[in-house]
């Protein structure tokens, strides 16, 4: 399926940045969603196995990304008969300007007997909601203070109750469909904006994502809920579940450092 909404444009110069690539903090710069998605994308492609799952990506930001033509080069690091790691470099001249590592894992059956698990389950918005025909490049955002619980007005989320947000994620390469696995390092990005969007704006900066899926999604239509959020010192740890309309796929983290004297007013 082509589609024309898209992070980046594969040219021969490599990864160019569309419009809807740049970050909120600053125009100049690619978003960690953009960053994460072609990234994903790369390590899948290279690396992927119709024997072997995506489970586990990591994605280090080094530094802020330019909306400059990129390109990414990945190497195999472990390629064992149940795991496999690759990890990849996203590069701009002749510097490195963000990391990651994927890990690929055979499935198997599931052993017997009850585990843990958190009892109380994030909830997809419902299927017939007008809004989700914007999901594609408006994401709804959700928080536990909304009266209707779910709206693609962000001013509306603004607050110190829980957050989450649902999307169908747009494509990180021009003409291509986004795989599960590439629209879930997208929208697992957004762990950033669920767990450190407070009642005065978004105040701190992810540095990078780990995503750590159980299983696939069932299609690229998924959520990301607020798990946790724990700062001191300018330092915040965030994590989050990532869901789709099946129930949670896995969990992501992130860590982000205080910046206050940017802080974005989402409430404005």
């Amino acid at each position: 399926m082509s589609e024309d909404h898209a992070f980046f444009t594969d040219t021969p110069d490599g990864f160019v940045p569309t419009d809807l690539a740049r970050s909120h903090w600053s125009p100049k710069f690619i978003s960690g969603p953009a960053t994460c998605g072609v990234i994903a994308r790369a390590l899948e492609n290279e690396h992927g196995d119709e024997h072997l799952v995506p489970s586990r990506l990591t994605v280090d930001l080094c530094q802020p990304i330019p909306a400059v033509p990129l390109t990414i080069e990945t190497t195999r690091v472990r390629d064992g008969n149940r795991i496999r790691v690759a990890d990849a470099e996203v590069i701009h001249g002749d510097q490195v300007v963000a990391r990651a590592t994927a890990v690929f894992l055979r499935p198997s059956s599931q052993p017997a007997g009850e585990l843990w698990g958190r009892s109380s389950l994030p909830q997809p918005p419902p299927a017939d909601l007008p809004a989700l025909e914007q999901a594609v490049t408006v994401p709804l955002f959700g928080s536990d203070e909304h009266p209707e619980g779910w709206s693609v007005a962000l001013h509306e989320h603004q607050g110190a109750s829980r957050k989450r947000m649902w999307s169908r994620r747009i494509a990180a390469v021009r003409g291509e469909s986004p795989s599960p696995f590439v629209a879930a390092a997208i929208v697992g990005e957004a762990t950033s904006l669920v767990t450190n969007w407070g009642s005065r704006g978004l105040s701190f900066i992810n540095a990078d994502l780990t995503l750590v899926l159980a299983r696939q999604p069932v299609s690229r239509e998924m959520g990301v809920e607020a798990d946790n959020h724990v700062s001191a010192n300018g330092i915040a740890v965030g994590s989050a579940v990532l869901f789709d309309r099946a129930g949670p796929i896995g969990t992501c983290t992130v860590s982000a450092i205080a910046n206050e004297q940017r802080t974005i007013n989402l409430g404005a």
